[in-house]
C-alpha cells in the first residue's frame, strides 16, 4: 500500500500525487507501487532492502546523494505467539525532493505520524522528520520494556505456587523478545553513532540536539533491556527450582498421609487374626482397637509435624 502525505497550513494532509516536499509511506508495497516510487530515480534496492524481515540496521549512500537508513523498530505481535514482542526493519529513503518510508508491516509509529497528531511535523524538513521517528522508536522500546516487566512481575506471583512448566514457558517467550530487543537496539546504536559522525544532521543545531536525544534514549533502552534480561534469566532458573520444590512438598505430604492412613490397617489386621489375642472375651474390644489405631496415628502425626514432614 502506498500513502502520500504533505504538510500544509492546516496540518498533515493525504494527497494523491507525488510532489516536492511530500512524504511517501510504503507498507508491503506491490510491484506496481515500487515501480512508481523508483521512477523518481530511487534505486530499487533501497525499497526492497527494508522489506526483508531479517535485514540489519545500516545506512547506505548513492553517488547522487540519495541515502538509505534502515533501523529496527519494536512490534507487538500478540500474547498467544512464541515471541510476543519482536522487531522489524523500517527504511528511510532521503532524496532532494521527497522522503520515503518503507516497512513490511503497518506499524503504530508510522500510523501515529500519519494521523497528524505529532506536533511540529513538516514533511519538507526530511531530516527533522526522520529524527522524530527515531526518537519515537527509542521511546517505544522503553514503553514495551515496561509492559514486559509488568507482565513478568505478574507471572512471578503465579510461578511461586506453580507445579507445572506453563509459567516457565511464558517467561521463555519474553526472554526471546528481550533477545530480539537487545540485538536490534545495539544495531540501531551503531547506525545512530554513524549518523552522528556524518554531516547529515549537523546543518541545524536543533537537529543535532535531537539526534543526541535519540542516542541517549537508545542507550537507556539498551541498559533497561540488559537489566531485564539478566533478571529474567536468573528468575527462570529460580522458578525451575521453585517448581521442583513445590512438587517435592506435595510428594512429601502424600507420603506422610499414606503412612498415617496405613496405621489403622496394621492394627486392625493384627487383631483380626484367628488366634488368641488380648481382649478376646471383652464385648467392647473394637473400641479399644479403634483407640489404639487413633492413638498410634496421632503419635505418628505429631512426630511428622515436629520434624516438618507434613
Amino acid at each position: 500500500m502506498i500513502s502520500i502525505y504533505k504538510s500544509t497550513e492546516k496540518g498533515l494532509e493525504s494527497i494523491e500525487e507525488i510532489v516536492n516536499g511530500c512524504w511517501i509511506n510504503l507498507t508491503d508495497p506491490t510491484p506496481a507501487e515500487i515501480e512508481k516510487v523508483t521512477a523518481l530515480g530511487i534505486p530499487q534496492d533501497f525499497i526492497t532492502y527494508p522489506l526483508d524481515v531479517d535485514e540489519r540496521a545500516r545506512t547506505e549512500r548513492e553517488d547522487d546523494g540519495k541515502i538509505l537508513i534502515v533501523i529496527k523498530v519494536p512490534m507487538y505481535v500478540g500474547p498467544t505467539v512464541d515471541v510476543p514482542y519482536t522487531t522489524i526493519p523500517l527504511g528511510f529513503v532521503i532524496t532532494d525532493t521527497v522522503l520515503v518510508t518503507v516497512c513490511r508491516h503497518s506499524h503504530e509509529i508510522i500510523q501515529e505520524f500519519a494521523s497528524g497528531r505529532v506536533r511540529g511535523l513538516s514533511t519538507a524538513k526530511r531530516n527533522r522528520f526522520i529524527l522524530k521517528v527515531l526518537l519515537s522508536t527509542a521511546n517505544k522500546y522503553l514503553a514495551y520494556l515496561r509492559d514486559i516487566n509488568r507482565t513478568v512481575d505478574a507471572l512471578e506471583d503465579k510461578a511461586q505456587k506453580a507445579m507445572r512448566n506453563k509459567e516457565v514457558y511464558e517467561l521463555l517467550k519474553f526472554q526471546k523478545s528481550l533477545v530480539y530487543f537487545t540485538t536490534a537496539l545495539k544495531s540501531n546504536e551503531l547506525v545512530f553513532e554513524r549518523l552522528h559522525r556524518t554531516q547529515l544532521f549537523r546543518m541545524y543545531p536543533d537537529d543535532e540536539d535531537l539526534l543526541e536525544d535519540v542516542i541517549t534514549e537508545n542507550q537507556q533502552a539498551i541498559e533497561v533491556v540488559n537489566i531485564s534480561n539478566n533478571i529474567l534469566s536468573s528468575m527462570m532458573d529460580a522458578f525451575a527450582s521453585i517448581i521442583s520444590n513445590n512438587l517435592n512438598v506435595v510428594m512429601k505430604f502424600l507420603a506422610s498421609i499414606t503412612i498415617v492412613m496405613s496405621i489403622p490397617t496394621i492394627v486392625t489386621s493384627f487383631f483380626g487374626m484367628n488366634v488368641d489375642l488380648p481382649f478376646d472375651g471383652f464385648p467392647f474390644a473394637w473400641l479399644i482397637v479403634i483407640g489404639i489405631s487413633v492413638g498410634v496415628g496421632a503419635l505418628v502425626t505429631f512426630i511428622f509435624m515436629k520434624r516438618d514432614w507434613f
